[in-house]
């Protein structure tokens, strides 16, 4: 099973590259299959709500 996600739409902040880019959930990382430059997300436990 793959959980991996084409981000459609999205340009590398590195190469420049148009839909290049891969989100993987279970990495919780975002990857450029042109270059390699990777980036970790983060994710919002309070889904935006205030203290």
């Amino acid at each position: 099973m793959n959980l991996a996600h084409v981000l459609d739409g999205l340009r590398c902040a590195s190469c420049g590259t148009l839909n290049a880019l891969w989100l993987d959930l279970t990495r919780a990382l975002v990857e450029c299959r042109e270059c390699g430059q990777t980036a970790l997300i983060l994710t919002d436990t309070d889904e935006g709500r205030p203290l």
